[in-house]
């Protein structure tokens, strides 16, 4: 007898496509005189249906091993497309920011060179102010966090930053 392992609209990796999907029907195969189904698969639009074994559901990071891991710095990179005597005015001449948001020193936020030269000072500021965010997300959750707690004990300012953080992890969360 087989029971469903996965459920409608749960995001699911396919392992012989090598692609996520959401399941858009679970089908059930029934036998006459049986009280369960003899076999479950899934339908996951990708033209053929799957069975559980071909599938893997999505595991949730930890959120202590997110906070972790979330060390972003901002390190200086070569500037390949200009002489270091063409770019004197900005502020490290010869290289430009880039913030890495991994363990290793790649991958990450890079900008545009000819953006970078319209206003160093600009991109410099918003690297830093890249590299600070998992910093500030954790300044606004222990700051909503704590407004939950206190209730109604708080002054108006504090309880208008609270909602305004609240605000701002939202649109971190769900991306709108």
């Amino acid at each position: 007898m087989a029971k469903a392992q996965f459920h409608k609209n749960q995001r699911v990796y396919v392992k012989p496509v090598g692609t996520w999907a959401l399941v858009e029907r679970v089908v059930p195969h029934w036998t006459k005189g049986l009280d369960e189904p003899i076999r479950v698969v899934y339908d996951c639009g990708l033209g053929r249906d799957f069975v559980a074994e071909e599938l893997q559901q999505e595991e949730p990071i930890p959120e202590k091993l997110q906070s972790q891991s979330e060390r972003w710095r901002v390190i200086r990179a070569r500037n390949k497309w200009q002489p270091t005597e063409d770019c004197s005015r900005h502020p490290v001449p010869g290289t430009y920011p880039v913030v890495v948001t991994g363990e290793q020193d790649w991958g990450g936020w890079r900008v545009p060179g000819a953006e970078y030269d319209l206003n160093p000072s600009r991109v410099e500021r918003q690297a830093r102010l890249i590299a600070a965010a998992p910093a500030l997300e954790r300044i606004a959750t222990a700051l909503v966090g704590w407004a939950r707690k206190s209730g109604e004990d708080m002054p108006t300012e504090v309880a208008e930053f609270a909602h305004d953080a609240q605000d701002v992890l939202t649109r971190i969360e769900t991306g709108s």
